[in-house]
């Protein structure tokens, strides 16, 4: 028994021997739950090229957490089809998305994309009202690349020759549009109303700068039944009954009225500032003679929509503290810098719109300023492309004068009412 007692002690120890040895090897190595590792960014198709080279930097400096791109279509909808066929399968190929605004909500509902914690952004040096997007329930589901607003464009040398300045009511507009635009041979005003997302926001920015809303909250409480939700709607279809805004408005997406513009046909266009460098360019029969200020509003300057993306990590995410780095990265303030003069897309850093040598580059950094600090966030709901496929079939109802405003606003709140009952 002695011996066997010894032997027995003797195996004990040869078996922790090996265990601390196998625990210590362990430890040297990287471990698989740790959040770090390689990467897969998805985006929407990336136009200008600029992209893949903000990303190289990023791969030199990381060569263990290296990022790979992959761009979907160019169209928002299949993109986000694309995604969302990719997180509700479990496949967990993208870690990082890069996801319209308008989506943050819908895919914080459904757990696609992770909290994320304040503290790891510099989101006090963003403008502020970008923040708003990309939160759901008080809590950050991602974090600002990009933003954006609605712009009024106008034409400069017509309103001087007329001795007039850029309209800052919807009075003036609709004045300006209809008495100075047939005198020189111009359609009054355009915007997006082609029944698709851009006359959601057209028709979300006229509610919003007359005082309205339509959904009173991330519950999907419908308030879009007002006073102030009727005027918006009744000076859009005001427009088109009484010929301000021409009839082939109402088949514009953003190129075909950017187009019109560009082309010397109208005097004002609602568009995003991307419509500038179109304008300003060898091609456009407007160059230089042009300008852009915020959208006005019934009494003084108007609210738009908020565009742009947000920067979320996928809950299927592999390596969610890289992803989260990578975040860190692209909205850290050099970036941003290249997001602008590189991507030409507008940065969600503030100390950039005041940088003289930006603003000579793109003069209309100053009107985006303020076009942004006065915005306001689409609907947010979980739903939220079922939201916006009733505004759009109401709203194009409304402008080609088959519905009263009246009848259009309670029509819209009885039918976003039904979608609020399917959450």
């Amino acid at each position: 028994m002695r011996w066997t007692s010894a032997a027995g002690r003797g195996l004990l120890a040869l078996v922790l021997l090996l265990v601390a040895s196998v625990t210590s090897s362990a430890s040297a190595q990287p471990r698989r739950d740790a959040g770090r590792g390689p990467i897969t960014l998805a985006t929407a198709g990336d136009l200008t090229g600029y992209l893949g080279p903000l990303l190289e930097g990023w791969n030199r400096a990381r060569p263990a957490e290296r990022v790979r791109l992959v761009e979907l279509p160019d169209s928002a909808d299949e993109t986000r089809a694309q995604m969302i066929t990719d997180l509700r399968s479990g496949q967990g190929r993208f870690d990082v998305l890069n996801i319209d605004v308008a989506w943050t909500s819908e895919f914080a509902a459904a757990g696609w994309i992770s909290p994320l914690d304040r503290q790891r952004f510099d989101l006090g040096a963003f403008l502020p009202p970008v923040v708003d997007t990309a939160t759901y329930h008080g809590r950050l589901y991602a974090v600002p690349y990009v933003t954006n607003a609605g712009m009024l464009f106008y034409r400069e040398d017509v309103l001087t020759a007329a001795g007039e300045r850029p309209p800052r009511t919807w009075a003036e507009l609709e004045r300006q549009a209809r008495t100075l635009a047939p005198r020189f041979g111009l359609d009054g005003y355009a915007g997006q109303f082609l029944p698709y997302e851009g006359l959601t926001v057209n028709a979300t920015e006229a509610i919003y700068s007359a005082g309205g809303s339509i959904l009173g909250d991330e519950q999907g409480r419908v308030a879009v039944d007002s006073a102030a939700a009727r005027s918006g709607v009744a000076f859009l279809a005001g427009g088109v009954r009484d010929g301000w805004i021409p009839p082939q408005a109402l088949s514009y997406t953003e190129e075909e009225s950017r187009q019109a513009f560009q082309d010397g046909r109208l005097l004002f266009l609602r568009n995003w500032p991307y419509a500038w460098a179109g304008a300003a360019g060898s091609a456009s029969r407007v160059a230089g003679r042009f300008g852009a200020v915020p959208l006005p509003g019934p009494a003084g300057p108007g609210t738009s929509v908020l565009g742009g993306s947000n920067l979320a990590v996928s809950s299927r995410a592999q390596h969610p503290r890289t992803a989260a780095d990578l975040i860190g990265y692209l909205t850290s303030e050099a970036v941003q810098r290249r997001v602008l003069t590189e991507g030409a897309l507008p940065p969600v850093r503030a100390a950039l719109y005041g940088e003289p040598e930006l603003v000579r580059r793109f003069p209309y950094l100053p009107a985006l300023r303020e076009s942004v600090l006065a915005a306001r966030p689409r609907p947010k709901s979980p739903r939220y492309e079922q939201v916006s496929l009733v505004v759009q079939a109401v709203m194009h109802d409304a402008l080609t004068q088959r519905e009263t405003p009246a009848a259009a606003v309670r029509r819209l709140a009885t039918e976003l009412g039904a979608v609020a009952r399917e959450e």
